[in-house]
């Protein structure tokens, strides 16, 4: 076996450990969230074996997705970034429904308080929506 191949399997092997202790966080979060987001949300999807990957949906647009990317593990936190040139200068264009967001190098180490950061980063995104659709839609 190369060794190239025993990375992307202790890769694997991480990705396995922080879907085992983040798993049982999406699920409480569907549990309490079930009526909160669109029929059908929010959506857990797990795909480690077949792609490396797993993560969280609240909708098309608000995810945290956990996955290898270029010989590590990142948690990628996708949001839609709302129009904002109501509030915004000229000289700066940002277009309506944008996705935005972030990622982060994670590893198995990492405490389960910053795992629920992560969760709770992207529901703050979520929370903060109405807020800004009433100030910058008109």
């Amino acid at each position: 076996m190369s060794a190239q191949a025993k990375s992307l399997e202790q890769l694997l092997e991480d990705l396995r450990q922080l879907r085992d202790r983040m798993i049982p966080m999406f699920e409480a979060l569907t549990e309490e969230w079930d009526n909160r987001t669109e029929p059908g949300y929010p959506v857990i999807f797990d795909n480690v074996e077949g792609g490396g990957y797993f993560g969280i949906n609240l909708d098309p647009g608000y995810g945290l997705y956990v996955m290898i990317e270029e010989g590590q593990i990142i948690a990628q936190l996708n949001v839609i970034a709302w129009r904002t040139d109501v509030r915004s200068a000229a000289n700066r264009e940002k277009f309506a429904s944008a996705p935005a967001g972030g990622w982060k190098i994670v590893s198995p180490e990492i405490s389960d308080n910053e795992l629920r950061n992560l969760l709770s980063e992207l529901l703050a995104h979520w929370n903060v929506q109405p807020l800004v659709i009433r100030v910058t839609d008109s």
